[in-house]
């Protein structure tokens, strides 16, 4: 169900929408192998109205799963937006669209969650990496190999034989 507020309601007093939302709701594809959205958008937001618009403030809060981006370990990182503020304007080029009373704030909340995304997740801050193979481990495998086929590459170059 989309975050809706009914602009009726406001003439009154000030709204307070405090709920979860679905993740499939948001309609977010991160399109990143590293994250993964979490269980459901906490929210808890006082929406008031102002000369031209609406000032929304309050707070979201979305679990992340991510996936270090040096050392691939699994992690939980929380994106907390504790002093989310937005000002919807009702007239102008910028206006919300308003259907039926209602203005959907869905899309502003999105838009400030994407733009809190990480964009390189890490488990830590002096995370090192996966661990380094050993110096020339790499070169002796290879090298053992080639011996076994029958030589390297060169070797079977100089085998060819060329008409004159």
């Amino acid at each position: 169900m989309p975050l809706l507020v009914n602009l009726r309601h406001l003439e009154a007093d000030n709204v307070v929408l405090d709920g979860e939302m679905p993740v499939e709701e948001l309609d977010i594809d991160t399109q990143d192998e590293l994250l993964r959205l979490g269980p459901p958008l906490r929210y808890k937001l006082e929406v008031q109205k102002v000369e031209d618009g609406l000032l929304v403030q309050g707070e979201l809060h979305l679990p992340l799963e991510c996936q270090c981006a040096r050392c691939l370990k699994a992690f939980a990182q929380p994106l907390d937006l504790r002093h989310w503020t937005r000002l919807v304007l009702l007239e102008g080029e910028e206006a919300a669209p308003v259907v039926n009373d209602c203005i959907d704030l869905t899309p502003l909340v999105r838009e400030d969650i994407l733009l809190e995304f990480p964009q390189h997740p890490l488990c830590e801050a002096e995370c090192g990496g996966l661990p380094a193979m050993k110096p020339g481990a790499a070169k002796s495998t290879s090298s053992r190999a080639g011996k076994e086929a029958g030589g390297t590459a060169w070797d079977e170059l100089n085998k060819l034989k060329f008409k004159e």
